[in-house]
């Protein structure tokens, strides 16, 4: 389980595609510390298992073995090296959740439809797949890239965030253009009460 508050930006070293699976090996500051074989970490919203963590420097390289469901439904197969992934470690149980809850599954991928400068601010507009609309309301939660972000408005096929300058300078949202694709997991409560609608107009 994670919050939607990125810790820090990671950059990706390595990709090597695999028989089997696809070897992501990640370049981690705050994130790889204390990190070991087995142990999650969200990579720019999805939450996967790391392989091998080793120190370059006064960076740690982090290993992942993506499945290619993974890689197939997330922007990660749009990543190269030098790209830069936000990074998150898991929610301690006595830790603070200053976002929403988050448990780094993938529902779809969006589409940045507008990406542009608004006074102190920025406007971010993406459309998004009927999959992930139908849990999106104004004022409620979604995490765009394993960041946890309020909606501020939405239309049929899109949604409207508001940035701070804060988010987009401590985020690889810093990186996206137009076109790109991002991950997209819609909030983990709207899916329940949906689920619990449903078993109750069944009976």
């Amino acid at each position: 389980m994670f919050t939607g508050i990125v810790e820090e930006t990671g950059t990706v070293e390595h990709i090597k595609p695999t028989a089997k699976s696809v070897e992501l090996t990640v370049r981690a500051n705050i994130t790889g510390y204390g990190l070991k074989s087995g142990g999650s970490l969200a990579v720019n919203g999805c939450c996967l298992t790391t392989v091998k963590v080793s120190m370059r420097g006064k960076f740690k390289l982090v290993q992942f073995d993506l499945l290619q469901e993974t890689w197939r439904l997330t922007n990660l197969q749009f990543a190269k090296p030098g790209s830069r992934v936000n990074l998150e470690r898991p929610l301690r149980a006595n830790g603070e959740c200053g976002g929403h809850f988050v448990t780094g599954h993938i529902d779809g991928l969006g589409k940045i439809i507008r990406w542009e400068r608004a006074g102190q601010d920025y406007v971010l507009d993406i459309a998004a797949p009927p999959a992930v609309m139908r849990y999106v309301v104004p004022k409620g939660s979604i995490a765009v890239d394993g960041i946890s972000l309020t909606v501020a408005a939405v239309q049929k096929k899109c949604f409207r965030i508001w940035i701070i300058p804060r988010t987009f300078e401590v985020t690889a949202l810093r990186e996206r253009k137009v076109g790109d694709a991002v991950n997209l997991e819609a909030d983990l409560l709207g899916k329940y009460a949906e689920k619990f609608l449903r078993y109750r107009a069944s009976r």
